[in-house]
């Protein structure tokens, strides 16, 4: 692989965040779904509350409504910017000073290019997630609530269950006062595990991918939907391989569990419980539902980001 070294930071900065909000705007209802399906766990008689995606998506949107298919999605699309931007540029800065003079870069720098950004990602993606989790399981806590509270065999929603009142300001301010800085940072370990693992894979496998589609005329840069498609690809794969990192994040990070539900001490602690209480594909749950997302939402990134829609704006011109 070679790297331009016509590296300028402000295009790919507003690149960066354009990408992260158009992203998640179009994906954040299969999140919130995926999200429900990796935290519940079964109940006494070993029932589950959700069957699967479709039925997840079905009880969320008629008991919540439409705003509640976007239930966290305001501390996600604030947090975003600078998470997609650290992300995106991240990789193209470590890529640019890892090549060598001629502008070539070895696989294994690739890779460590993508894992770099990973890894300064997590500042913000930490607390992000943490936010967005506690919003998104509010109504599944609500049900498997009120399920054991009436003793039913059979946790079905037969009723709108209306989840507590929450907000990404009440959440930060109570794990402020009563944890410090490091509350918001619950579950950092099992972040970076995922999303360092995430970048290491994915970055490198979409820069090879996207070398080999049609160039644009008069450019080196790839046509638009060979870069989405190159996108989709290696973010279809990278977040298959990484989803029992992101069901054991997901738990960590779940501060509010409904009643019954077992908490975690760790990261070993919480693969070891699943693989024992519930078995091995307990650590896929949500595994096609965070492909559903991811894919598309890179698809969408990298497509923003290489169409160059900032020097466009800035009256530049693409490298």
């Amino acid at each position: 692989m070679t790297v331009d070294h016509n590296f300028s930071l402000l295009p790919r900065i507003i690149n960066g965040s354009i990408a992260g909000i158009v992203g998640v705007t179009c994906v954040f209802p299969i999140d919130l779904v995926k999200t429900r399906l990796q935290n519940q766990q079964p109940g006494p008689q070993g029932q589950l509350l959700y069957k699967s995606l479709p039925d997840c998506a079905v009880k969320t949107f008629r008991n919540e409504g439409f705003f509640g298919m976007y239930r966290g999605s305001g501390v996600n699309l604030l947090l975003i910017t600078p998470e997609k931007v650290i992300k995106l540029v991240g990789n193209d800065f470590f890529r640019y000073h890892l090549s060598a003079a001629d502008g070539s870069l070895s696989l294994i720098r690739e890779v460590a290019a993508g894992a770099s950004a990973g890894m300064c990602q997590i500042v913000i993606t930490t607390p992000m997630e943490l936010l967005k989790i506690q919003l998104q399981d509010a109504g599944r806590s609500a049900t498997v609530d009120l399920t054991a509270e009436a003793g039913k065999a059979n946790p079905v929603v037969a009723a709108v269950v209306k989840p507590q009142r929450l907000s990404a300001t009440r959440i930060t301010l109570d794990l402020l006062k009563t944890r410090g800085i490091m509350g918001l940072y619950q579950g950092c370990g099992a972040t970076a595990l995922r999303d360092v693992t995430f970048s290491a894979v994915y970055f490198p496998l979409f820069a090879n991918l996207n070398k080999l589609g049609k160039r644009r005329e008069g450019s080196d840069q790839a046509v638009f939907y060979h870069s989405f498609i190159s996108g989709c690809a290696a973010g279809c794969t990278a977040s298959f391989l990484v989803t029992p990192f992101d069901v054991v994040k997901t738990r960590l990070q779940t501060l509010s569990k409904g009643k019954g539900e077992r908490t975690y001490t760790g990261i070993i602690d919480c693969f070891s419980s699943v693989l024992k209480n519930e078995g091995p594909k307990a650590l896929l749950k949500g595994a096609f539902c965070r492909m559903l997302v991811i894919a598309p939402l890179f698809g969408i990134a990298q497509t923003v980001y290489y169409l160059g829609v900032a020097e466009f704006l800035l009256g530049l011109h693409k490298p």
